[in-house]
C-alpha cells in the first residue's frame, strides 16, 4: 500500500488477496444449484465449467482429487447442485467456486436412486410372487393408511360404503410426503401387524410428481410391507404413477378408488349368494325334516308290532345264559392258571439258588484258611532268609572293620582313600574317619610301608 496524504492507496493484487480473504472468509462452504455450461476437461484432469440459472451465472472448479465421488457424468444442460468454497482468482479478478461435492438435482437423481433401490431389492426377492398374499374375499376390518386430508381418502370411503357399507374401516392417519412421511407409514403398518385388528391393508395417496410419491420409494417402507403379515393393496397415485412400494405390495392398484373395490366385496353380490344360500338350506332342511317324519312313522309301526315286554325277556333270558357261560369259563381259567402256578413253582425250587451259595461259601472258607497258612509260611521263610543275610551283609560291614579299631583315611584335598603312602606328601593333610568320630591329621613324615606285627595281624 501506497499512503499518500490521507488516502491509502492498493494494488490490484492487493485488491484481490483482499478480496478473495474477505470471500473465503464470510462463504467458506456453501450449497448452490443451477445448470451446467460450458464444461472443459484438460490434460490436467481438472474440470471446469459454469453453474448458471435465468438470470446469472458463475465459474467453477472441480479438481481431479475430488472427482472420483461423482456419481454421474457431468454434462452441459444438467441440473446439479454443489457444495463449494467461494474464491477469487486473483490473476483476473475473477470469482469463482472451488467444488467440493456435486450431485444431480431434480428427478434425474431420484430416478437413479429409485431403479438402483428397485434393482437391489429384486435381486432380494422383495418383488417374487411367491411371496404375495392372497386377499381375502369377506374381510372383517379394513385399515387405510393415508392422509386424512388427502382426495385419496375420500374416494377410499366413498367406494367402501357404497360395495359394503357393514365393513368395520380403521384409519391409520399419516403424512404422505415429506421427510417424516416414510417413517410414518413404516410405523403404521407395524402398528396395524401389532394390534391384529383388520384382514387387509389399503395404502395410497392422490398422484403427484416423483418427488411427491418419493416416501412410497423408501427402502424402509418396502421392507415394511415385505415384512406384513396382512395383505396390502398398493394404491399411490393414478394408473401411471409406479413406486417401489406396488412392487412389494400383495396387489396393486391403479387408483384409490379401485384399491377399494379389490378390498371390499359386492354387498349386492353377497346379499343375492346369502339369499340363494337361504333358499338352499331351506329345502334341505324340509327334505331332511321329510325324511325323519317317514323314519318315525316306520318306527312308531315296528314299535307297535313288537311289545318291549316281550323283548325285554328275551335279553332278560340271554344276560343269565350269558353269566353262567363267563363264571363256567372264568372257573376253568383259574383251575389252569393254578396248575401252571404250581409246576412253575416246584421248576423253581429246582433252580433254587441257597444250595449254590452254601457250597461257595464252604470253598470260600476252605480257601481263605488255606491262603492264610501259606501266606504265614512264606512270612517266616523271608523273616529267616532277611535274618540270615542281615548276619552276612554285618560280617563284610566297613562298620564292622572300624569298630575292631581300624580307621579309614582320606585325602582332604583329592576326598580319596588313602591306601598308600605313595598317595601322600608332606604337609597334606588327612581326614581320619573311626567307629565313633573323626580327626584330622597333618602328614610331617613318611615311611615305607611295613607289615602289620602278628599281634596286630591276629587281633
Amino acid at each position: 500500500m501506497i499512503p499518500t496524504q490521507n488516502r491509502t492507496i492498493m494494488s490490484v493484487s492487493q485488491l484481490n488477496r483482499a478480496t478473495g480473504q474477505l470471500l473465503s472468509e464470510h462463504l467458506f462452504s456453501v450449497w448452490v444449484a443451477g445448470e451446467l455450461s460450458n464444461t472443459t476437461q484438460p490434460s490436467s484432469g481438472h474440470l471446469y465449467f459454469t453453474l448458471k440459472d435465468a438470470n446469472a451465472q458463475v465459474r467453477c472448479a472441480l479438481f481431479k482429487t475430488q472427482q472420483r465421488r461423482l456419481t454421474f457424468k457431468p454434462e452441459n444442460g444438467k441440473q446439479v447442485i454443489v457444495k463449494a468454497q467461494v474464491s477469487l482468482y486473483e490473476p483476473r479478478g475473477d470469482y469463482q467456486l472451488i467444488v467440493e461435492s456435486m450431485e444431480e438435482a431434480g428427478d434425474g437423481a431420484l430416478q437413479r436412486a429409485f431403479n438402483s433401490l428397485k434393482q437391489k431389492l429384486s435381486q432380494e426377492g422383495l418383488f417374487d410372487t411367491i411371496h404375495k398374499k392372497q386377499l381375502p374375499k369377506l374381510p372383517y376390518c379394513i385399515a387405510v393408511i393415508t392422509s386424512p386430508s388427502g382426495a385419496a381418502i375420500h374416494d377410499i370411503l366413498t367406494v367402501l360404503k357404497r360395495r359394503f357399507a357393514a365393513i368395520p374401516i380403521i384409519i391409520y392417519p399419516v403424512a404422505v410426503q415429506g421427510n417424516n412421511a416414510s417413517f410414518e407409514i413404516a410405523e403404521a403398518i407395524e402398528r396395524a401387524n401389532k394390534l391384529k385388528h383388520c384382514e387387509v391393508i389399503i395404502l395410497g395417496r392422490g398422484g403427484g410428481s416423483l418427488e411427491d410419491l418419493w416416501a412410497f420409494n423408501e427402502e424402509r417402507v418396502a421392507r415394511a410391507i415385505f415384512n406384513s403379515e396382512i395383505p396390502i393393496i398398493s394404491a399411490v397415485g393414478h394408473e401411471t404413477d409406479v413406486t417401489i412400494a406396488d412392487f412389494v405390495a400383495d396387489f396393486r392398484a391403479a387408483t384409490p378408488s379401485a384399491a377399494a373395490e379389490h378390498a371390499s366385496p359386492d354387498q349386492q353380490e353377497w346379499v343375492a349368494r346369502f339369499v340363494n344360500l337361504e333358499l338352499r338350506v331351506r329345502k334341505q332342511w324340509q327334505q331332511h325334516l321329510n325324511q325323519k317324519q317317514q323314519s318315525l312313522h316306520w318306527l312308531s309301526q315296528r314299535l307297535q308290532q313288537q311289545h318291549p315286554g316281550q323283548k325285554l325277556a328275551r335279553n332278560a333270558q340271554r344276560v343269565d345264559d350269558l353269566e353262567t357261560r363267563l363264571n363256567l369259563v372264568m372257573q376253568a381259567r383259574l383251575t389252569n392258571h393254578h396248575k401252571h402256578m404250581d409246576i412253575t413253582l416246584a421248576q423253581l425250587w429246582q433252580y433254587n439258588p441257597a444250595v449254590t451259595i452254601t457250597n461257595y461259601q464252604q470253598k470260600q472258607q476252605y480257601l481263605s484258611k488255606r491262603l492264610i497258612t501259606a501266606t504265614t509260611h512264606k512270612l517266616e521263610r523271608l523273616q529267616l532268609r532277611l535274618l540270615n543275610n542281615s548276619q552276612t551283609l554285618h560280617a563284610v560291614s566297613p562298620l564292622a572293620t572300624l569298630s575292631r579299631g581300624y580307621g579309614l583315611s582320606i585325602h582332604t584335598k583329592t576326598k580319596s582313600i588313602i591306601r598308600s603312602t605313595e598317595q601322600l606328601a608332606l604337609g597334606d593333610q588327612v581326614q581320619t574317619h573311626l567307629a565313633s568320630g573323626c580327626f584330622t591329621s597333618k602328614i610331617t613324615s613318611l615311611d615305607d610301608a611295613q607289615l602289620l606285627s602278628p599281634k596286630l595281624r591276629n587281633e
